[in-house]
């Protein structure tokens, strides 16, 4: 990783080691001080820029920890540092930053800033609402506890067929046509999976404790109701996205379970178990888009500039100052995901690619997020260099969708299609299960002193009324605790609907590229460039998208994508 400040620094000193504490102290007395003195907009305007530099640094030192860990979770060394952080630097940073919140919300020139401020203003305000010293050791709590799922699921490992293998090594054989290694393979995974069940279910039972136990000292009846104020979702309410499962249930789910039955007859099946989901229906043998990362690597590349040039000058950054971890590999945690180096202003892609065509997926979704790191690094604020995360995802999932015609450079004609058949039909099984996992979470948070068992009970409640036609007979145990790989229920409670709200978003920019694609693409950017500077409805309408989530946007969309899936078929 090749890093340097996208500014030079005109408020901290350049030596200064952010994780020490002692060394921070002066540089809060001395915002402080400056707060306090303050006698105009222009001013506080100054202040804002100093603040906002600390914040970017601060927010780079936490990064470049998080992403150490994530990238070896068995090394002491990055575990250790990271959790300095959690239980040193986090603890005392958070009060000295509400403080200086608190004194910027009752300054009388915070009222006056310029529009430009408007969402910036109401973040604070919020911020100032909810904040409670006495949470701050909770939240420490909760933070230790999250990285202990991280390090049970990254040290998650099987033997089979004589060697150790990662989980995420083994997932590429679910796409194999032999039907009896599929189920080994599922098999000896799930038993690997639920040997951590109980440990798992104790973590979570110890953080449900703490998050609620957070949202009461803040005021508020339940931890639903607390995690609404504290992402700020100025937008919607826990009774939209109840709707919107219900949008899911009706327009959705029904066409899944009739893609299911297209498979189970292609498959030649009497019926569909867990191990025949991931195979391809015609006994075609996996998609193999790359063998070695830097293929993946170059044909991205290759594909952004294709798409505009402009996306391609962004690849070039990552590429050129290595801002990548591609490989899977023995104690590095699962997933992927993008971190911004904030002083930096660049972004930073983790992924875990073993050669299936989810990397290349993954690759188009993460490069998305990247752009948007980049086409937003001009604005002054830091609080401006991130969006709401259900425009966040926008960019990326509509990366996905915008890339998807240039995926022969990494398949021949027909594997191409049946990429781009499987991409589509996967956005659709999304979505269920997006539901579920979502609604899971507004029942766990709203039922406080649940038994592991009503958990349990709601949990395949769920899988009836979203889940597909596959049989579990067998595995119901597997079935009652398949929400344990899904890592935001344990780490980022109630961040999941983002991404349904966002995958409709990113269908309408698909809808507009088929019509128009550089108008699409300049909006996109044009959105992208935005950041979190405006509020959420005005994002979405800068990219020429409608912020909706109801059968008014869903029907019609889903309409759209079943047609695609029949004209790549033929």
């Amino acid at each position: 990783m090749q890093i340097s400040h996208f500014a030079p620094r005109q408020f901290l000193p350049e030596t200064l080691d952010l994780t020490d504490t002692a060394q921070l102290a002066p540089v809060f007395e001395k915002l402080e001080t400056k707060l306090n003195a303050i006698a105009s907009v222009a001013d506080l305007e100054a202040w804002l820029r100093d603040h906002s530099e600390v914040c970017a640094a601060l927010a780079e030192s936490s990064s470049l920890t998080y992403i150490a860990m994530t990238c070896q979770t068995d090394d002491p060394g990055h575990e250790k540092a990271y959790m300095h952080i959690v239980e040193v630097v986090d603890p005392w940073l958070k009060p000295r930053q509400f403080a200086l919140m608190q004194k910027l919300a009752q300054s009388p020139c915070f009222k006056q800033l310029p529009p430009f401020y408007e969402v910036f203003r109401r973040s604070v305000e919020t911020q100032v609402k909810i904040y409670r010293e006495e949470n701050v050791a909770r939240e420490t709590q909760v933070a230790k506890l999250t990285q202990q799922y991280q390090k049970i699921s990254g040290g998650m490992t099987v033997e089979f067929e004589g060697k150790e293998q990662t989980l995420a090594r083994m997932a590429r054989i679910q796409e194999e046509p032999d039907r009896p290694r599929r189920q080994a393979a599922w098999e000896v995974v799930t038993t690997r999976r639920l040997q951590d069940a109980d440990k798992l279910e104790t973590l979570f039972d110890q953080l449900l404790v703490l998050r609620n136990e957070i949202a009461h000292a803040a005021g508020f009846p339940d931890f639903r109701a607390y995690t609404f104020a504290h992402y700020e979702r100025f937008d919607y309410t826990p009774e939209d996205c109840l709707r919107f499962h219900d949008a899911i249930a009706h327009h959705v789910v029904p066409l899944v379970r009739e893609l299911q039955e297209e498979r189970r007859r292609k498959l030649g099946l009497d019926r569909l178990r867990p191990w025949d989901l991931a195979v391809d229906p015609d006994q075609r043998p996996p998609l193999h888009p790359f063998a070695e990362s830097s293929e993946l690597l170059e044909k991205s590349h290759q594909i952004f500039s294709k798409l505009d040039p402009r996306l391609g000058d962004y690849y070039h950054v990552l590429r050129q100052q290595e801002l990548v971890d591609l490989d899977n590999r023995k104690g590095k945690a699962p997933g992927g995901y993008q971190s911004t180096l904030s002083e930096a202003r660049v972004p930073f892609i983790f992924m875990n690619a073993v050669g299936v065509h989810r990397d290349v997926e993954t690759m188009l979704h993460e490069a998305g997020h990247a752009f948007h790191a980049l086409a937003a690094r001009e604005l002054p604020l830091h609080a401006y260099r991130n969006a709401p995360i259900e425009f966040c995802e926008v960019a990326s999932m509509g990366m996905e969708l915008l890339a998807a015609p240039h995926l022969p450079l990494f398949y021949s004609g027909e594997d191409a299609k049946r990429a781009r058949r499987d991409h589509l039909e996967g956005i659709i099984k999304f979505f269920p299960w997006m539901a579920a996992v979502d609604a899971f979470q507004h029942w766990i948070y709203t039922h406080p002193g649940h038994t592991r068992d009503e958990r349990a009970k709601f949990w395949l409640s769920l899988m009836d009324r979203f889940g597909g036609i596959e049989d579990w007979s067998g595995f119901e145990q597997a079935r009652a605790h398949i929400w344990h790989r899904q890592l935001h229920i344990f780490e980022i409670p109630f961040y999941y609907v983002e991404y349904g709200i966002a995958q409709l978003g990113a269908l309408q920019l698909w809808q507009a590229s088929r019509r128009d694609l550089p108008s699409a693409l300049d909006h996109y950017l044009a959105g992208l460039r935005l950041g979190g500077s405006r509020p959420l409805p005005e994002l979405f309408a800068t990219t020429g998208l409608a912020f909706d989530f109801t059968d008014k946007t869903i029907a019609p969309l889903m309409r759209n994508v079943k047609d695609a899936l029949v004209e790549l078929a033929r």
